[in-house]
């Protein structure tokens, strides 16, 4: 994707929280979120995003999602679900060394009430076994509504550390 990357909001974590809110989606332009270095304080642990409206993450059953899971430790899989709570496109990951999450989310159509928003993301990780692995995939919202950000969490505990910066790609 070409374009240049304007900074819209960005958090750095370095004592626990529940989640990360990014907003100021104000455009119809794409948007990418940059995660680097998140760390769940529970082990075992799934990055899950929700869309913001009005600044409030929407947790309706209105997320489908599929990816390609491709693992430095066995054969590669699919990954995919409809009608859930949030989107679950990143690997397991954990508290051991080196254990934690990086990836790109590119945010489609987040601004515009007419359309479905939808994500794709790229992302690697050192699973809670240690591995490497990452997803290649995307994600929809089946619900039509201005979405002005995302929200990020782990299904259980907190962010116990990350970097999470939201972009306009221009």
């Amino acid at each position: 994707m070409a374009g240049q990357l304007i900074q819209v909001a960005t958090e750095t974590v370095t004592s626990a929280v529940a989640s990360v809110t990014l907003t100021g989606i104000d455009s119809d332009d794409v948007y990418m979120v940059a995660m680097n270095n998140v760390v769940p304080s529970n082990d075992t642990q799934l990055v899950q995003v929700r869309v913001t409206e009005s600044g409030t993450p929407n947790s309706t059953s209105n997320y489908d999602y599929a990816f390609k899971q491709m693992k430095g430790n066995t054969t590669f899989s699919n990954g995919s679900s409809t009608n859930q709570s949030a989107w679950f496109i990143f690997s397991y990951t954990g508290t051991g060394a080196n254990e934690s999450t990086n990836g790109l989310m590119y945010l489609y159509n987040f601004n515009n009430a007419s359309e479905y928003s939808f994500v794709t993301v790229e992302e690697s990780t050192r699973t809670n076994a240690g591995n490497l692995q990452g997803n290649q995939g995307g994600g929809v919202f089946t619900s039509t509504s201005s979405c002005n950000g995302v929200n990020l969490s782990f299904q259980t505990g907190n962010i116990a550390s990350g970097t999470f910066t939201l972009y306009k790609v221009v």
